[in-house]
């Protein structure tokens, strides 16, 4: 995906600019951005999270449904346009410190920053821990919450040790992504990836091809390949989207067939989460939880 670059329109003098901004790491490279910034809005997800695990308040979020665990930190604040489609209006009355865009946001970077002061905070490829680090790090600096930051971190580190070592040794997986009826799925190299690249976790199938929205597969597919571990992300209850459930979806006699639907070896991720929210702190910790729980019970069984 096509990275744009963000801008930042600063109204005030160079020099005085330059003594009162702080350096923070963005998609587009280092950006120069006014610190302790007040008047906050995001409009991306994942950063949403971020700065919710910061205590970072928000003035302005999208018009969106969100995951569940992120319903208190939208509650009641004033929506600006939508995740695609940014309301000016709204965002010109409000006149923001700081916009902070990213993912289906990204390419209105541009357009936003002749309102506000503007960066550009997607997540998205093969590093998506390292980048997720990268944005609480950079969230920490800007807000004075470095703290803060060097917790939240930690403690992501210590779940991911202890989500590979649950995973370790108990065979592969293949990743699938439903949407209604459709299966699609994901490599080590996709969206998805990390799970297996962080967690030293095999691929069931190696030779999936990278795309954004994944490779379409057939029941036969699966069956063939017969993981020991399903992982799986039902895109239509991620988004509200009415049609078929994922485990409605899976449920035939070809994935029940395999060595995971055997052992009931399927793991069926918050959706939301993964999907809306990707490379979030608290979404990426939540999502090992899960994971670590699973693999976890299946020792045990």
């Amino acid at each position: 995906m096509r990275i744009a670059i963000a801008t930042i329109a600063l109204c005030m003098p160079p020099l005085l600019a330059q003594a009162q901004s702080v350096t923070v790491e963005t998609a587009a490279g280092p950006a120069e951005v006014p610190p302790g910034p007040r008047t906050v809005v995001a409009l991306d997800l994942a950063a949403i999270d971020s700065l919710d695990a910061l205590d970072v308040p928000l003035a302005g979020v999208p018009a969106f449904t969100p995951p569940a665990y992120l319903a208190d930190a939208m509650a009641g604040v004033p929506t600006v346009g939508t995740l695609f489609e940014p309301d000016y209006e709204a965002l010109a009355v409000m006149s923001p410190d700081l916009i902070v865009a990213g993912g289906r946001s990204q390419a209105q970077v541009e357009a936003l920053s002749e309102v506000a002061p503007t960066i550009d905070m997607t997540i998205w490829g093969e590093d998506m821990i390292g980048q997720a680090r990268a944005r609480v790090e950079a969230y920490g600096t800007l807000f004075g919450a470095e703290e803060k930051a060097d917790a939240l971190l930690a403690a992501f580190d210590a779940a991911l040790e202890e989500t590979r070592q649950a995973v370790s040794g108990k065979g592969d997986a293949l990743i699938l992504l439903t949407n209604g009826g459709t299966i699609s799925a994901y490599g080590d190299d996709s969206r998805f990836g990390w799970l297996h690249t962080a967690l030293d976790l095999p691929e069931a199938f190696a030779d999936i091809t990278a795309e954004t929205h994944g490779e379409s597969v057939s029941f036969e597919f699966i069956a063939e390949v017969d993981p020991d571990w399903l992982i799986v992300i039902d895109r239509a209850a991620a988004i509200g989207q009415e049609g078929e459930a994922a485990a409605a979806t899976l449920d035939n006699p070809l994935v029940a067939g395999t060595t995971a639907g055997e052992t009931g070896q399927i793991v069926y991720l918050d959706s939301a989460a993964i999907y809306l929210a990707g490379g979030g702190i608290q979404s990426m910790t939540l999502l090992l939880d899960q994971l670590r729980e699973a693999f976890s019970d299946a020792a045990e069984g």
